[in-house]
């Protein structure tokens, strides 16, 4: 499964220029995007994934 950090609730753009992608949920920053870093370090897909909630829905 392909993971869209983009549609993922816990999906970040930081302030930092050198790391500006961020996921709450693991509590880290880098160039990649998160589900890349997930996959690079632990071989699994990103298991925190959890789709945004439509506007409708909050």
């Amino acid at each position: 499964m392909k993971v869209d950090c983009f549609k993922c609730r816990y999906f970040r753009v930081t302030w930092d220029q050198h790391n500006p992608r961020g996921c709450t949920a693991y509590q880290f920053k880098s160039k990649q995007l998160p589900s890349l870093v997930v996959k690079q370090s632990s071989g699994l897909d990103c298991m925190q994934f959890t789709p945004k909630l439509k506007m409708e829905e909050r």
